[in-house]
């Protein structure tokens, strides 16, 4: 009866790629307090696993952190917003609406950039997170694009290609999200960007 009782709860073991995104998970909101300067016994405990188990998910921090900071620039839940707006009747609606998924993605990944470095890592080391040397915009940002470009309809009557107005919008969407000194701390909401980007900014006569 106690082996039996211990058999049956004990919980069922984990595959290692679920063991991977669970360490992940635990791991992530680490980086975003401590950076690259975490160390694997917090991420162990985080975890609620042994320390080595950390090891043998992941051949070493480096390599944690790597997996960790392409999690966190994974782009599905933002396309899938974005597609969602499609469904807005009008186009001012339909890129407020994008330009809210876009913000929240940036803002999470500009604060994870950040601490990142600040603690002594360099989050791309000129690479794609494959180990490929990266060029040209990020391949998550070139599928955001192309999705926000995927918004503007033929009834839109554009005065550019939907690519290049997509690129225009993102370009604004950046320079209203960007903090520090020179720039203050005034930002546009998403209606506003909107109304700016369709109609500049003076007003009618």
């Amino acid at each position: 009866m106690p082996e039996e009782t211990t058999r049956r709860r004990r919980a069922p073991a984990m595959s290692p790629e679920d063991r991977r995104e669970a360490i992940v998970a635990a791991t992530v909101p680490l980086l975003y307090a401590h950076g690259a300067n975490v160390t694997t016994s917090q991420i162990a405990k985080a975890a609620g696993i042994a320390e080595g188990t950390v090891f043998r998910a992941f051949k070493d921090k480096q390599e944690l952190i790597r997996t960790c900071v392409l999690s966190v620039l994974a782009v599905d839940s933002e396309l899938a917003l974005i597609d969602e707006a499609g469904q807005a009747s009008t186009l001012a609606e339909r890129l407020s609406w994008a330009i809210s998924a876009v913000s929240g993605y940036l803002d999470r990944m500009w604060k994870l950039m950040s601490v990142l470095r600040d603690s002594g890592y360099d989050p791309h080391n000129g690479e794609d997170g494959h180990g490929r040397q990266r060029k040209g915009p990020p391949v998550e940002m070139q599928r955001i694009t192309e999705r926000v470009a995927s918004l503007f309809g033929p009834d839109d009557h554009l005065r550019v290609d939907p690519s290049l107005a997509a690129r225009l919008l993102l370009g604004l969407v950046f320079t209203n999200r960007m903090q520090g000194e020179g720039f203050g701390d005034s930002t546009a909401d998403a209606d506003q960007l909107v109304q700016l980007f369709l109609h500049g900014v003076l007003t009618q006569n």
